[in-house]
């Protein structure tokens, strides 16, 4: 199968010169790391850390939720870490970053590809109920303010016995076999400058935000299974996202937990 690298250079220059891509400070892709968020987490105490994009075309020890392990093929996906610093922002507010790289990645998978990319929430992308993206934000405090780096692991060329787990897909599977990955990685990059510069300019109000969810969020309106933490399990009906990012099922707000989509959905 023909995996052609990144354009290194082609980014470079683009975040160079495009003005939507002015958010950056830096951009590397290196050929093999075990985790983009940790390497950037490493050097979270750096002045520069602020929209600082580290690229992998592959990892041996990337991280999911509950530090779940998962390994990428070499070019086959779009694995990269952002790092950023809000500044003035609640502590509440910081669980919405994550769920507006989801809304950007998904924006960004449907204008490159044309698929119906959606979120099951928190902030897993799925198309057709199987998953293609998935995302983790961690946080490393400092003397003068926290630094997010949020991680984004995107199938893009898997095969059926390259995925992680049954219930995955990857763009070419799921109908787009011939993406590319630079221009992909350069639309998420602007869409998720975009939206954090648009949230930041609005004092870290989710107002608009919440709205942009909601419209892409497949979890809504479906009856769930909520995994909590503890061992507890809550069933009922997604019915809302509030103001804090949770999700709403049966009334009550979940803020952590693996939720799965009943009746055949994922």
């Amino acid at each position: 199968m023909n995996r052609p690298p990144l354009d290194t250079q082609l980014l470079r220059r683009a975040v160079a010169e495009d003005p939507r891509l002015s958010f950056y400070s830096e951009l590397d892709v290196v050929d093999s790391t075990g985790s983009t968020n940790a390497d950037l987490l490493a050097k979270a105490a750096d002045t520069g850390a602020h929209g600082r994009v580290l690229v992998a075309e592959s990892q041996d020890r990337g991280r999911g939720r509950h530090d779940r392990v998962w390994v990428s093929p070499p070019r086959a996906q779009l694995a990269l870490s952002i790092s950023v610093r809000p500044r003035g922002i609640a502590p509440e507010a910081m669980g919405w970053l994550p769920l507006l790289t989801g809304v950007a990645v998904v924006d960004a998978v449907r204008a490159v590809t044309g698929l119906d990319a959606n979120l099951k929430w928190p902030n897993d992308v799925l198309i057709a109920g199987r998953k293609v993206a998935g995302i983790l934000a961690e946080v490393s405090a400092g003397p003068d303010g926290p630094t997010v780096v949020v991680g984004i692991g995107l199938n893009v060329s898997l095969t059926q016995d390259e995925l992680p787990v049954p219930h995955a897909t990857s763009l070419a599977l799921a109908g787009a076999p011939d993406v590319d990955r630079t221009e992909l990685l350069r639309l998420v990059l602007t869409e998720f400058a975009r939206r954090y510069t648009q949230w930041s300019a609005a004092g870290w109000s989710v107002a608009s935000l919440i709205g942009d969810y909601r419209a892409r969020c497949s979890t809504l309106g479906v009856e769930v299974r909520a995994e909590l933490p503890g061992g507890q399990t809550l069933t009922g009906a997604a019915e809302d996202i509030d103001a804090h990012g949770r999700l709403l099922i049966g009334g009550r707000p979940v803020s952590a937990g693996d939720v799965t989509h009943l009746h055949g959905q994922y």
